[in-house]
Order: structure tokens, then sequence, then C-alpha cells
């Protein structure tokens, strides 16, 4: 808990008034990938406490949508969608898929991670799980030529993982944020032009 309260990016995301430290790994992507333009409708995954809906929001166009997706509450952001459910059940998905009324998706972001144990056997295949899901919903949701960013821990089925987004997409890159802690196997693949 200590390591948490003294951490640098902790510190500058309560002094800039973000929600979370991890919008400093996406303003460290989009700094290099330029992934989030004005023009662009945005799905976050998993996205409470909102900290990278809140950072997406600011270089979007005002009309442009974002529609905000996780099991935990979300206290509302101004231009934010916020739906709160398992978007694994049926029903949550309509209801995504109704607010979105035929919109093109061009980016999808998930910076989902579970509840970790302490126990890479049980915290891989969970971590591997909510990737693929992340994937199945860009597969589902992302126009052509459309943008992907996942969380994703180095580990088991990593490079099957890996694999599987290369064959969806003509660019695919794996970043590790300065902002991600050195010891942490979390790493993001980012991945382009959505065939």
């Amino acid at each position: 808990m200590q390591e948490h309260f003294d951490d640098e990016y902790v510190k500058l995301s309560q002094a800039l008034g973000y929600r979370s430290r991890a919008a400093f790994k996406l303003d460290e992507i989009q700094a290099k990938d330029n992934i989030i333009k004005p023009g662009m409708n945005i799905v976050d995954l998993g996205a409470a406490p909102g900290g990278w809906s809140q950072y997406a929001r600011h270089l979007m166009g005002k009309n442009d949508r974002l529609i905000a997706l996780d099991v935990l509450p979300m206290e509302p952001l101004v231009g934010v969608e916020f739906i709160q459910g398992d978007f694994r059940e049926e029903e949550i998905l309509k209801r995504l898929l109704e607010s979105l009324n035929g919109a093109e998706i061009n980016l999808v972001l998930s910076d989902m991670a579970p509840n970790m144990s302490g126990n890479k056997e049980i915290d891989q295949p969970r971590a591997m799980f909510l990737a693929e899901l992340a994937l199945d919903t860009a597969r589902t949701l992302l126009a052509r030529n459309g943008v992907f960013l996942v969380k994703i821990f180095q580990g088991a089925g990593f490079a099957e993982f890996h694999r599987d987004v290369q064959l969806l997409f003509t660019k695919v890159s794996i970043r590790k944020p300065k902002a991600s802690r050195p010891r942490s196997k979390e790493v993001y693949i980012l991945a382009k032009g959505f065939k």
C-alpha cells in the first residue's frame, strides 16, 4: 500500500485531477502512436474508475462518442456514456449496441485486469481470459482500419494471443509505458488497421 502512495504517478494523477495513474500509461502511448483523434468513436472496456475515459475524452471531438463499460460503478464524466454491467452478458452487449445506434467504433481500449491473488497459476489465465474477451469485443465492434489497445501480462498464453491479434490487424506493436511498474509483467498490445 505504501508503494502505491509513494508512487510518482499516483501523486501526479492526484495533482492533475486524473482519476487514476493509468491515464499516464495511455498518455505515453498516445504521445508515441497518436491513436486518439477527433472524429473517432471509442469503447473503453473495464473503464472504472475512469482514468482512460477521462484522458481520451479531452482529445476527441465534441460530437464523438465514448462509451465506457465496467462491472464496477463509475462516477459520471462529461461526454462519456457509461454502462454498468458485464459485457459478456447478452443484455449488456445489447445495451451497448443500442447505445451505438449504428455508429462506427474506431478504437477499442481495454485496461482490464483481474483482481490479483499473487498466484500466477491463477492470475495469468484470468488475465488472458479478459484479454481474449476484449479481442472478441474488438472483432465484433471495430470498423475497418480500427485500432485496438489491450493490457496483457507476459506469461502462458501471451505468444498465442499476440499471434491471434496479428492475424486480425495490419500492424501490431508491444508497448511498456514508463508508468507501468518495472517489476510488473504488464505490457500493452497496440493493434492498428483492423482487417
